[in-house]
């Protein structure tokens, strides 16, 4: 069963809400009216989510120092999902993009990679499960909602978790700075594990180690490095365009 965590801001809410996975919402009283606010209390009437309204004191005491735009829901989490249950699915062909996120610490990022990974196809996000961002109401923030969507698989040790992606029949590519070639030379079309390394240093030497191919993404500019979350939504929208599914949900 999912875990229960609580989300806030207007968006996240309503994402929770329309895709069900909210049980509860809260409302500060006296917020002006807004289309947002019309919808969340529309479709949580529909779908049978009960809301509460509360005096705006009461949500700031709950969640001190966020900014929760008077609104805030007690959601699922992300599905979670054994290393097992997931090489048995790549062995079937069932699963064939899975992102691996080797220690990312800053919930923002967390959550920009998840709503990317999201909108981009992702079947499976590997994390560690130590020093990794937790999954919290910061990170659903900035997912935009999207986490409670995102199946996520913990492992205990990141290394050994892509070479079992990788004995699984995933082309374990990482995203490295000091990668032989570039991405977009990269062949992504292949069942694949992206991997992206954290903010402070990147790819760890046995996370690297157990990549079969190291790309980078060209630095044109007087830059040495990208964002954790901006280099890994641009690296998941060139398997994208790769696999040719770009116009796909056009259709």
């Amino acid at each position: 069963m999912q875990d229960e965590i609580w989300i806030w801001g207007r968006h996240p809410v309503l994402e929770s809400v329309r895709t069900r996975a909210a049980t509860e919402v809260l409302i500060s009283t006296g917020l002006a009216p807004s289309h947002v606010l019309r919808d969340i209390r529309g479709l949580a009437r529909r779908n049978g989510i009960t809301v509460h309204d509360v005096p705006a004191a009461d949500l700031q005491r709950r969640f001190p120092g966020e900014v929760t735009q008077g609104v805030a829901a007690r959601s699922l989490g992300p599905a979670e999902l054994t290393l097992d249950a997931l090489t048995r699915e790549i062995r079937s062909g069932r699963t064939t993009f899975v992102l691996a996120l080797d220690q990312v610490q800053d919930p923002h990022n967390l959550g920009a990679l998840l709503r990317t990974s999201l909108a981009a196809g992702v079947e499976a996000v590997l994390l560690p499960d130590r020093r990794s961002a937790p999954l919290s109401g910061t990170v659903a923030k900035a997912s935009a909602g999207a986490m409670s969507q995102v199946r996520i698989v913990y492992v205990a040790n990141f290394a050994r978790g892509l070479a079992s992606l990788s004995d699984a029949g995933l082309w374990t590519v990482g995203l490295d700075a000091d990668g032989e070639q570039p991405l977009f030379d990269t062949d992504l079309t292949l069942p694949l594990a992206l991997v992206i390394g954290g903010e402070q240093k990147g790819l760890r030497r046995l996370s690297r180690e157990q990549c079969q191919m190291l790309a980078h993404l060209p630095l044109l500019g007087a830059v040495e490095s990208l964002n954790a979350s901006v280099a890994g939504s641009i690296a998941m929208y060139e398997v994208v365009r790769q696999r040719g599914v770009v116009d796909q949900a056009q259709t």
